[in-house]
């Protein structure tokens, strides 16, 4: 199968961040990447825009990497409490999002869901979870689910 290649111009889970240029099977590039304009098309004329998009996520990671120190102080060791609904037999209603686990860390510090990792939560109890603060940087913590 022949690969084509593209530049990032957002981060992209699983496959590269803004500036990155990545080779992909050419239907992921036409009918996601492209249109939902995390990418474009890699040509020879685009490593000027290549190499600024690369000093700007540069100079917002090195912004960033203090405000993400600060936030793994404020986070790491912690336990949240995260309420839902439970049967008689101690099982969840649906699950625990990463939503309400972001909305339980909100007065701790803001983190986005997306960059929560934790293992499927449908019974009540104690749960390790880790968040990717930065791409170097992750703070571990607790999340207690009790029943509402």
């Amino acid at each position: 199968m022949a690969e084509t290649k593209v530049i990032l111009t957002k981060t992209v889970a699983n496959l590269g961040h803004s500036g990155d240029v990545v080779e992909v099977r050419p239907g992921y590039a036409r009918n996601y990447l492209i249109p939902q304009g995390l990418a474009f098309a890699w040509s020879k004329g685009a490593a000027a825009q290549i190499e600024s998009m690369r000093r700007a996520r540069l100079a917002k990671s090195v912004a960033t990497r203090e405000d993400a120190v600060a936030a793994k102080a404020a986070i790491e060791g912690v336990t949240v409490q995260v309420a839902a609904k439970v049967s008689e037999s101690g099982k969840l209603f649906g699950g625990v999002s990463a939503e309400k686990i972001a909305a339980a860390l909100a007065p701790k510090a803001a983190v986005d869901p997306k960059s929560i990792a934790v293992e499927t939560i449908k019974t009540t109890g104690e749960f390790p979870a880790t968040v990717a603060l930065h791409p170097e940087i992750s703070a571990s913590f607790t999340v207690k689910v009790v029943a509402e």
